[in-house]
């Protein structure tokens, strides 16, 4: 059976780098994808790249195996698998369509799902802040897509409903990141992908060259790596630490669009993914600073 050693949140330094490396990961990612295009239906760009995740992953797969899992940690593998598939489907269709600036702008919805989620799901109270944050966020949405004012597209819509599914995916992550390594979530997270991915890729299979190949594999690697790194930055130190890093992942998106696919700098993007980072990095703090001082809120608890 796997051990895990009881979760020290203790580390702010080694959970920001570890942060940090996540975005650049994420921000590499997304960059590659962006490059492929449309070429690739996206259920089997999906699939080509957790496959190559799969491979990666197989010295650690068996000993993995043959060593177990603790109990229900399978039926959370199951959901989340399901959950990141959906996501990452989602998430291909967008990115091969909307600039990489607003597929990252909007994609930080996630903690704002993930909120909302915990609250729904894990029984967590959802205070008047927490409500104020939520609303916050769903505004800088708005400031991203400015419906009535622009177009809103299937691609837009596309990464509101990856946002979704990745947050739920997100939220089963922390609950195992307290009962298994981060080697092992990653990858039982690649292999349950691929193996949901694999009939519908099938479904829409188009011939694939070497070149593809060769640039989804680089995909698998960020992403794999960037999948790590936030595992270990969760167990490293409070979301309080870490999540204000991530909007550094906004500014290298934007510089990657500018300059190498020549996307256009939109300063209500830039102003939209501030201002949900703002709200999601206010709440956060708010809570680990009512923690250290040993209060626990209660569901209609007003303060801000």
């Amino acid at each position: 059976m796997n051990a895990v050693a009881k979760t020290d949140l203790g580390r702010p330094v080694e959970g920001v780098l570890w942060m940090l490396a996540t975005g650049l990961c994420f921000v590499g990612v997304t960059g590659v994808v962006r490059y492929l295009g449309t070429d690739l239906p996206a259920a089997q760009s999906a699939f080509l790249r957790f496959g190559w995740g799969v491979l990666f992953l197989i010295p650690t797969l068996a000993p993995m195996l043959r060593a177990g899992f603790p109990a229900g940690s399978l039926r959370l593998f199951g959901w989340r698998g399901l959950f990141h598939t959906a996501a990452v489907v989602f998430w291909f269709y967008a990115m091969a369509r909307i600039p990489v600036a607003e597929v990252t702008a909007i994609g930080y919805l996630n903690p704002v799902l993930v909120t909302v989620g915990a609250a729904l799901f894990f029984g967590e109270a959802l205070a008047l802040r927490r409500i104020l944050a939520v609303a916050v966020a769903l505004a800088g949405a708005l400031i991203v897509l400015r419906p009535g004012l622009r177009e809103v597209t299937a691609g837009h819509l596309s990464q509101l409903a990856a946002a979704t599914f990745f947050a739920g995916s997100y939220l089963i992550a922390k609950r195992l990141s307290q009962m298994l390594p981060a080697s092992t979530i990653v990858a039982m997270m690649s292999l349950s992908v691929t193996v949901a991915l694999a009939p519908l890729a099938w479904w829409v299979w188009v011939p694939v060259t070497g070149a593809q190949l060769a640039w989804l594999a680089l995909v698998a690697a960020f992403a794999t790596g960037g999948h790590y790194c936030m595992t270990r930055a969760f167990r490293a130190a409070p979301l309080a630490v870490t999540q204000p890093v991530t909007f550094l992942q906004l500014v290298w998106a934007t510089t990657l669009g500018a300059v190498v696919f020549g996307e256009a700098v939109d300063p209500m993007v830039l102003l939209g993914g501030a201002v949900i980072i703002g709200a999601i990095s206010y709440i956060t703090w708010r809570e680990a600073v009512l923690k250290r001082a040993g209060l626990t809120p209660p569901p209609d608890a007003g303060t801000v």
